[in-house]
């Protein structure tokens, strides 16, 4: 999973996200505690990020001081799961038109709030703690509707936009700078087991409601047009649309899951090759 595109480092995004954190309170009163508590008080990210995550899956079975901790010990037991955290959010922020700077995202945004909850998930599938790791992804889903089994690896730089709906197989592999939009699966064609999920690669982007299913891989920097049900491998750098999804364009230099261009491209009409 090389070849990562975002290079903020984690301080530079601290220091954003602070700012911001500190601005905002001072222009709404109603949100100074808040802030407060969510970042201002807080002499790092880690705890930041621990709280914040914390807060919003605390539950009547799990409470919040419970779930702060399990993130502390995950960020201490691997931390390249901080990294990759605030990988995720600057690719938020350069990738989304919405996300308005650092902290809305930070705070907000369940389709990063479910992706951090699901790198937790797969330190504790990592270490043997599979009951516990199962706990979260059943949570998860109940609070954001992503649904990611805890085996997945998933790389850096990952944007999942809006979250609802989508939905990750157990063998599933995700690369970096891969942007995956509302209700996309990645999932099998039966009841087979064994590795039986889609492999997606470096810089791919997922269009909303896209559905790719089989042991398949999606080559990098390939794009799959929305409501697209993808049955074959793609090449690397291709653009495939339909039901069954076929070949429709190229990349053309380009990274579709940095750029977010969502088009199929000029000879959307003239191409129509199979996989």
């Amino acid at each position: 999973m090389d070849g990562l595109i975002t290079t903020t480092t984690e301080a530079e995004a601290w220091d954003r996200l602070r700012a911001e954190a500190a601005a905002a309170a001072a222009g709404e009163a109603m949100l100074r505690g808040v802030m407060e508590s969510a970042v201002l008080a807080h002499h790092g990210p880690e705890a930041a990020l621990s709280a914040c995550l914390a807060r919003r899956l605390a539950g009547p079975d799990v409470g919040r001081e419970q779930l702060g901790e399990l993130v502390d010990s995950a960020l201490r037991g691997d931390p390249r799961i901080l990294g990759a955290a605030f990988a995720d959010l600057a690719a938020i922020v350069a990738r989304d038109p919405a996300a308005d700077g650092w902290l809305t995202p930070f705070l907000h945004f369940k389709g990063f709030h479910a992706l951090q909850w699901h790198r937790v998930a797969h330190w504790l599938w990592n270490d043997g703690r599979h009951a516990l790791a199962h706990y979260l992804q059943n949570r998860v889903s109940e609070v954001y509707a992503v649904d990611i089994h805890p085996a997945v690896p998933v790389g850096r730089g990952v944007f999942i936009d809006h979250g609802t709906g989508v939905v990750v197989g157990e063998t599933a592999v995700i690369g970096n700078d891969v942007s995956i939009l509302q209700n996309v699966t990645l999932g099998g064609t039966g009841k087979e087991h064994g590795d039986r999920h889609p492999k997606v690669r470096d810089g791919v982007l997922l269009s909303a409601g896209a559905k790719v299913l089989g042991n398949i891989e999606i080559g990098a920097r390939a794009k799959v047009g929305a409501g697209s049900v993808v049955l074959k491998s793609v090449p690397p750098c291709a653009t495939v649309a339909g039901v069954p999804a076929r070949i429709v364009g190229w990349c053309s230099g380009m990274v579709p899951g940095v750029d977010m261009d969502q088009s199929l491209g000029d000879d959307y009409q003239n191409l129509g090759i199979d996989i």
